[in-house]
């Protein structure tokens, strides 16, 4: 007999339908999560990408605890605006570009990078004034239009003047170019920034705060119940399940994830086939990530 999955959006019923093997390894999945910050920081994204060029581009600074989803959100827009290949002109036309902060902010690092996130082969042995050159003149062939910059925090493992010459990189690059900026980082970005105040003073704050106990919290776990391939109903807005996940993962949204997709995996080994009280316990939670087991352990 086939069991009434009217709890479950219907993209997602018949994964529920599945064997259990096949629904965890559905499970264990990355996939996208709406939710209204998120949406939010998509939508103010794509301002940037939108803005016409003008002397000074706007540029936004996503901040929030490590784990809240700040490269989830970053990837979610890579996917959205992808590199698009123009058949007639034989040229490809990469409209955003997202690199990662090298480990030491050196200006021939930061201009290596960006040619690898336009995918563009780096010469061995290049000068700095080339690579500049070549990350300036592929930039435009290619009408790049946003740079993402992730873990912009890393900078701070500079000396002050690997620092400030790396500030002055970018600021460069986004005159040259009329080129709005992403930078993506924890609370120690808005410090990494403040050391070149002509560019700080660009930037609008965009921050991922951690997850409290409201509104906005009980969506996110209504939109869990209704895509976790489970069988029977789970009630995660019941105040006392939506405390103890809070408790367990102290708001921080990879955390959230991994405990409900361990809780979710649980209830479909053990036959049970929805999440309860019982189901998130402390072991669960210590098996999920080593951050939740090394609060727990601080807690006793």
């Amino acid at each position: 007999m086939t069991p009434a999955l009217d709890h479950l959006q219907p993209p997602f019923r018949s994964v529920a339908l599945q064997s259990a093997s096949e629904r965890i390894t559905w499970i264990q999945q990355d996939r996208w999560i709406h939710y209204t910050r998120a949406d939010e920081a998509l939508k103010r994204i794509g301002e940037l990408l939108a803005c016409p060029p003008r002397n000074r581009m706007p540029c936004v600074l996503l901040t929030g605890a490590p784990g809240m989803g700040k490269t989830h959100i970053v990837q979610k827009f890579l996917r959205d605006h992808p590199a698009e290949f123009d058949a007639i002109n034989g040229t490809t036309r990469t409209r955003v570009a997202s690199m990662q902060m090298p480990p030491e902010p050196l200006e021939k690092d930061f201009y290596d990078e960006l040619l690898i996130a336009m995918g563009v082969v780096v010469p061995v042995s290049s000068s700095m004034v080339s690579v500049r050159s070549r990350a300036r003149t592929f930039a435009r062939q290619f009408g790049l239009r946003l740079l993402i910059i992730d873990e912009i925090h890393a900078m701070l493992a500079g000396t002050f003047r690997q620092q400030r010459i790396f500030l002055n990189s970018i600021r460069f690059l986004a005159n040259d170019l009329h080129l709005p900026l992403l930078c993506v980082g924890t609370h120690e970005a808005h410090q990494a920034l403040l050391t070149d105040q002509q560019l700080a003073d660009r930037f609008a704050a965009f921050e991922l705060p951690k997850w409290q106990n409201d509104a906005a919290f009980a969506q996110l776990l209504k939109t869990f119940a209704t895509i976790l391939p489970l069988r029977s109903p789970s009630d995660l807005c019941q105040p006392k399940i939506r405390q103890r996940i809070l408790s367990l993962t102290d708001g921080v949204m990879v955390r959230i994830c991994r405990v409900l997709e361990a809780a979710a995996t649980a209830a479909i080994t053990t036959g049970a086939e929805h999440i309860d009280l019982a189901t998130l316990s402390d072991e669960l939670g210590a098996c999920s990530l080593v951050s939740i087991a090394d609060r727990r352990r601080r807690k006793v």
